[in-house]
């Protein structure tokens, strides 16, 4: 509803606009995901709350997958500091700063492979900027979308977050060495997950056992060979 004069006019005009976001970006991101199956490139969106450990889980995720099959691309409002570090590892790593938008988009995607060298390439790794709404609803011709949620966030972001974790192909507890020190019902989270997602697969992890993401690097492993 207008918020000058009550009218429907101005609402619509807006819902207009989304939806010709929306789509716009779908079509590009069918065109990223046509292009990734005919390179047999493996894409995958990584998702979750600022600080929630997607860079880190990324650090001990490429061992397991090999670092020379690995490309990235790193969305930051500012600054290059996950890009560093993924180069740090010898992956190759694209930055795109969105400069305020608080998601990627498909079209920004587009741009950022064709900077990177694929040769060699089985899986593609976007990490989102951190954000529990917005990347929910930008598609960047991903095949998979995995979601990082940490135990210091609290057991209740399902809850509050729907929409985000109804979209995730699996989902990456985080940071559980602090489940004795802070107050986090994990049978709570796991069944609000079973509620909104019932067939996400969880894994849970912690930077402390880098072994417990081999589980995650095989499921990673299985999902790609059936996309191909």
């Amino acid at each position: 509803m207008c918020d000058e004069c009550g009218c429907e006019e101005h609402k619509h005009e807006v819902i207009t606009l989304e939806e010709n976001i929306l789509k716009d970006n779908d079509v590009r991101a069918a065109e990223n995901r046509a292009f990734f199956r005919e390179k047999e490139i493996f894409a995958v969106n990584i998702t979750g709350s600022p600080g929630s450990g997607k860079t880190t889980f990324l650090e001990m995720l490429i061992p397991h997958l090999g670092k020379d099959n690995i490309a990235i691309i790193e969305g930051d409002l500012e600054g290059d500091v996950d890009s560093c570090r993924m180069e740090s590892l010898g992956v190759r790593t694209v930055q795109i700063n969105t400069k305020g938008a608080c998601h990627l988009n498909a079209h920004l995607v587009s741009h950022a492979i064709e900077k990177l060298d694929l040769n060699g390439i089985k899986y593609l790794f976007v990490e989102n900027v951190g954000n529990l709404i917005c990347p929910t609803f930008f598609d960047l011709g991903e095949e998979m979308r995995i979601i990082i949620s940490s135990v210091p966030e609290g057991d209740d972001k399902p809850v509050k977050y729907p929409p985000m974790f109804a979209s995730g192909n699996m989902l990456i507890l985080t940071k559980i060495d602090l489940l004795p020190h802070i107050s986090f019902n994990r049978e709570k989270f796991r069944d609000e997950l079973s509620r909104i997602n019932p067939n996400m697969p969880v894994f849970e992890v912690t930077s402390r056992k880098p072994e417990m993401v081999i589980p995650v690097a095989e499921a990673i492993k299985k999902q790609s060979k059936e996309k191909r």
